[in-house]
């Protein structure tokens, strides 16, 4: 039994079902998908949320991408539109990279100068150990439990090559666990520019800075980023062709996904979880639940008292994250060279008051200058939003209904509007189609406390909680357990929950399919 069908819930459902796990996801809106979900307005075709990827168009097998791994394991190919570089728009100027040649590295000449070169160079030294040691060690051998180290095990000798133990296992762990940061002060990096850099390579993964986010998370995406063969991908389709593929393999593995299905409450007896009462359903007895639901949500459908303080004594430790804010445009691109504009942008307006700083990053995808099927001909969609920067505290209690309210979100939306318009001048001329989300209306769709963007887990101060709960039988996955934020992340949940539901057998079993399947490719 699955609460909540975003990705995470998705993807536990997806391994179990391939298992042979009978699954049930029951999912509280309309459609699928939580944050990732796609929707239409106007003829124009939207994604809510996530609309940047890497690792998804890679042969079946070969990805580090987890995300691409449960797709692979459920057989469900994604088709995508590749690209390989961004956009950043800068105090001191217009900063464009690719993850191909030299272009970030000249860039940063540009900005940093020889300096900044020279200290990235000893931090790509610094990571590679971490960086090699995260591609040996796939997250679909995480489990929760006390087998975790026979499958683990499959990525031992990888690990060893990597040289990540050199200076010891418990020196391994420490770094992994760790902040960023911590890799940044190995490699002697000081250079003003480059620590802005990576300051805000780390908050658009992570919502926190270089002294916050896992090491692990920003070496899985180095790893990523600096293979030789590295490109981006969108998805043919947005987000939402994600969430089907995942929900037709859930479907034709004998899962069950609902929609409009509302959890009221999470059973446990003898502290033990039995299952969940369902609105209009009533009990659904299940041998295990696992919550995509935040911890925060999880612990307010659990009634039983114990179970209920302990699950929110959890959630406390991990600070909650600020909101989003939304603008989606359907816009006229007459006269537009969508090659020229390119698919994604990223704005910062100013350095002083930290990367994390109100409304200060503003996030930009264009997706129809790859994927033009989501637009009547001749038009484009934009998605416009702040990621972790948006204080839930200035419109809570606010009737959305009201004058006040949408006076607020036309103010509050104004930086968006600016950072777009550095891409496209004439913006607001072009416009035919016109959402602006609030954090409210992020807490009223995808059902998160504060409609936050997720816990704030300090790296090297606190512990991500992990999958289990401490309620026997009740699981977690999504962005309130480790890896924590991101859609590799969620769906790396998602293995760990699914493993550790089912026996060390078949999921070694699982690993050896998985390890054919990548020695198939190019045989």
């Amino acid at each position: 039994m699955v609460v909540g069908g975003g990705v995470g819930g998705l993807c536990t459902a997806a391994v179990l079902a391939r298992y042979g796990v009978a699954v049930e996801v029951h999912e509280s809106h309309a459609v699928p998908g939580g944050a990732a979900h796609s929707f239409e307005r106007g003829g124009f075709s939207f994604d809510s949320g996530p609309s940047f990827y890497a690792g998804m168009s890679y042969p079946r097998g070969r990805s580090l991408n987890p995300l691409k791994q449960v797709l692979d394991l459920i057989d469900e190919p994604l088709p995508c539109e590749q690209y390989d570089g961004w956009t950043i728009y800068l105090p001191e100027g217009t900063f464009r990279c690719s993850v191909r040649g030299e272009s970030y590295v000249e860039q940063l000449r540009r900005f940093g100068g020889e300096e900044a070169v020279q200290q990235f160079r000893a931090l790509e030294r610094a990571i590679k150990p971490l960086a090699d040691a995260s591609s040996a060690l796939s997250f679909a051998a995480f489990r929760a439990d006390l087998a975790a180290p026979l499958t683990l095990a499959r990525g031992l000798g990888g690990m060893v090559e990597a040289g990540v133990f050199a200076q010891g296992p418990f020196r391994a762990v420490e770094r992994l666990n760790g902040p960023f940061s911590t890799l940044l002060d190995e490699a002697g990096v000081t250079n003003p520019f480059l620590k802005r850099l990576l300051d805000l390579e780390c908050f658009v993964l992570s919502g926190m800075d270089a002294a916050s986010t896992l090491a692990l998370e920003m070496a899985f995406m180095f790893s990523e980023r600096g293979r030789p063969d590295a490109v981006l991908d969108y998805p043919v389709g947005g987000s939402g062709a994600i969430v089907d593929a995942l929900v037709r393999g859930i479907e034709k593995n004998g899962g069950v996904v609902h929609c409009n299905s509302h959890i009221e409450e999470i059973l446990v007896e003898g502290g033990r979880a039995v299952g969940v009462r369902v609105r209009g359903r009533g009990e659904v007895r299940a041998g295990h639940v696992v919550s995509n639901a935040s911890g925060w949500d999880t612990a307010k459908l659990v009634r039983d008292p114990a179970a209920r303080a302990g699950l929110a004594a959890t959630a406390r430790k991990a600070p909650k994250l600020d909101s989003f804010m939304h603008l989606h445009l359907g816009f006229d691109g007459d006269g537009l060279d969508a090659d020229a504009i390119g698919i994604h942008h990223l704005c910062v307006n100013e350095w002083g008051s930290g990367i994390a700083g109100e409304q200060n990053v503003v996030n930009i995808s264009i997706p129809t200058v790859l994927d033009p099927s989501q637009a009547p001909e001749g038009k484009h969609t934009a998605h416009v939003y702040y990621a972790a920067n948006e204080p839930y505290e200035l419109w809570e209690g606010m009737d959305r209904k009201s004058p006040e309210y949408k006076t607020l979100k036309e103010e509050r939306a104004q930086r968006l509007w600016e950072g777009l318009e550095k891409a496209i001048p004439d913006i607001r001329e072009r416009v035919e189609v016109e959402l602006v989300g609030s954090p409210l209306t992020h807490q009223r769709y995808l059902r998160r406390e504060g409609g936050t963007y997720g816990p704030g887990v300090v790296a090297g101060q606190q512990q991500w909680p992990t999958a289990r709960t401490g309620v026997r039988n009740l699981l977690a996955c999504g962005d309130s357990c480790f890896p924590g934020i991101g859609m590799p992340a969620v769906a790396s949940s998602g293995f760990i929950a699914a493993n550790t539901i089912v026996g060390v057998d078949r999921h070694l079993a699982m690993l050896d399919e998985m390890e054919a399947m990548a020695a198939t490719v190019g045989a």
